[in-house]
Formats: structure tokens, C-alpha cells, sequence
């Protein structure tokens, strides 16, 4: 099947007219397929910044076996790239060339426990999991309840929070490979590393059991009452934002050094550093995805003009420019 990814109009950005619409060929390879194709839809709204442009092709699977029979019927050629709950994303304003596959909560956001397991799927909120390990009485996932985002992205960022991290209670994981085929991955297989696992790219993931310890009740609730209390009073968490945007250096705080480089407040259109938390930008209305992303950039700047330090992106910058 050839399929035109995308074209651009002379003398003109990335737009919605610039990409082809290829869902009715997409549809008409695989006549199995369950879930939902549509062509040229906005990605703004599946942001958290609510920024960006549109998806050539948005895809939500039904299910695992779904997900498995679409990828191994989609073209060698076609890129694809997988958006979560879209807390720690900045889509550009072109909008992505491609497929575009979200996981949907219905198909993949189920949550159990047993013993000392909580099993999930990865499009479940990190904050669901870790009350679905307390009314089961299972510590050791506190700090999921403070992460704004999904398991599939703490799969892929190694997530964590107030000194735990995704690699202390992970047991394997569960993905498919961009053929279709499924894998799993114990925790060693899984290559974590400071906000990072090693896995490919091109693993989908699609669920994943942890392991945590048989604890008073009482003592989890409190726990997660703190790491909620911290978030309300330190980050701007009814903002639209993306989180921390900036990764700590060894040995420093990136919220610290943005500070003392004189960023706090510092505006780029409608894009700030957030006066709460200076590791946090915020869109205060009327954001593009440029704004966003260049005072990123303009922070990282200041920084290492001002102490020598390299600041890098925690937040994942995904699409093309207009």
C-alpha cells in the first residue's frame, strides 16, 4: 500500500490541509480492525498544555489484540508515535506526521491487586494505581498518587516522586513491538535509568504488575495525604502546565537554578515560568506550542549562562514546526 504521508502547500506552514488523508486506505488494509481511525484530528485537547496541531491519523485501539493486529497491517513506512494522558508533552503546532495511537482508559485502564501485586493497564492514571494498591492495603506506591500522568509513561520516563521511582516496585511490563508482536520485560530488561527506560521506542506498552508491601491502611492514606498536600501547596497543579519541565542535574535542583538565573515569571506570549514552582511553564490562556517550547529554551539558556549547568527536557517535545 503506497501512502503520501504528508505535503506542505508552497509558501505556507504545516496545516491540517498539509496532511493526506490515508485513514480510508489504512481501513480498507485491515477490515478487522475494532477500533477507532480518524483523519486530521486537533491533539490540543489531549494535552495538558492544551497546545499543539493535529494528528494525520489518531488511532484508538480496542484492545491489546487490537493494537497487535493494526501494527502489524500498518506500512513499514509510516511513522508512529503514542501519546499517553499527554501530562508531560508538548505537541508542536504542526501537528504529527503519521499515526498517532492513544490508549483509551476503557481498553486499557483496568486496575486490580492481589497479595502484594497491583496489576494495570498503561493508559490507567498513576494516581488510580496507587489507590488501587491502598484500599488493598499494599504501601510502596504512594508516590503514584502524585504524578499526573499514566502507567505507559511511567513505564517510559522511569516516573517517580518524594524519592521513589517506577524501577523500585516494577515486577515486568507488558508491550508490542511495531510488527505486532508481543513482549514482556522483567525489571532488569526494562534498563532504567533516571527518567528513562532503554527499552525501544518502538515498544507499545500495554500494561504492568508492581509489587509493593502488606501495610496498615491508615498509614498509606496518610502518606498519600502528604504527597497530595505537598503538590496543592508547592506546584500550580490548576494550571494548565506539563509538569516539571526541566530534569535534575546531579547534584542540583532544576527549579533552583532556574531561579537563580532570574526566570520566575518570565513570559514568552502566552507561555510563564510559573511564579509557584520555576520548574514548571504554564499556558496562561492563549499559549502556542512555540511559545511554549522556545521559553523552555530560553530558560535553558539563562541557566547555563548564569551557572554553567546544561539543563535537559523532561517534558517530551514531539511533532514538527510550522
Amino acid at each position: 500500500m503506497g501512502l503520501r504521508i504528508a505535503g506542505r502547500i508552497e509558501g505556507a506552514g504545516l496545516s491540517v490541509a498539509d496532511f493526506p488523508d490515508i485513514a480510508p486506505d489504512l481501513k480498507s488494509a485491515m477490515p478487522d480492525l475494532r477500533g477507532r481511525l480518524l483523519a486530521n484530528e486537533s491533539l490540543a485537547p489531549l494535552t495538558w498544555f492544551r497546545v499543539g496541531g493535529p494528528a494525520q491519523v489518531l488511532f484508538t485501539p480496542a484492545d491489546e489484540d487490537d493494537l497487535a493486529y493494526f501494527l502489524s497491517k500498518l506500512p513499514s513506512d509510516i511513522p508512529v508515535t503514542v501519546v499517553g494522558v499527554g501530562s508531560n508533552l508538548i505537541v508542536r503546532d504542526g501537528g504529527i506526521k503519521g499515526v498517532v495511537i492513544r490508549l483509551s482508559p476503557r481498553g486499557f485502564g483496568a486496575t486490580s491487586a492481589e497479595g502484594d501485586i497491583v496489576s494495570a493497564g498503561t493508559a490507567a492514571l498513576d494516581k488510580r494505581v496507587a489507590e488501587t494498591a491502598a484500599a488493598a492495603g499494599i504501601g510502596g506506591l504512594e508516590f503514584y498518587f502524585g504524578i499526573p500522568g499514566s502507567i505507559g509513561g511511567a513505564l517510559r520516563m522511569n516516573a517517580g516522586a518524594n524519592g521513589d521511582e517506577t524501577k523500585d516496585v516494577l515486577i515486568e511490563a507488558t508491550g508490542i513491538g511495531r510488527d505486532g508482536t508481543k513482549h514482556v520485560f522483567d525489571n532488569a530488561g526494562m534498563q532504567f535509568v533516571y527518567r528513562n527506560s532503554g527499552v525501544s521506542p518502538s515498544i507499545i506498552f500495554t500494561s504492568a504488575r508492581f509489587r509493593g508491601t502488606i501495610t496498615e491502611p491508615a498509614a498509606i492514606r496518610a502518606r498519600m495525604d502528604e504527597v497530595q498536600a505537598h503538590r496543592e501547596t508547592a506546584q500550580p497543579i490548576r494550571e494548565k502546565t506539563g509538569g516539571s519541565t526541566f530534569k535534575n542535574p546531579p547534584g542540583h535542583s532544576a527549579w533552583k537554578l532556574v531561579d537563580a538565573a532570574g526566570c520566575r515569571g518570565l513570559r514568552v506570549g502566552g507561555a510563564q515560568v510559573s511564579e509557584m514552582h520555576c520548574n514548571f511553564l504554564i499556558n496562561t490562556g492563549d499559549a502556542t506550542a512555540s511559545d511554549i517550547e522556545t521559553l523552555g529554551e530560553t530558560v535553558r539558556a539563562r541557566v547555563l549562562a548564569q551557572s554553567g549547568i546544561d539543563l535537559h527536557w523532561e517534558i517530551k517535545r514531539i511533532g514538527v514546526a510550522p
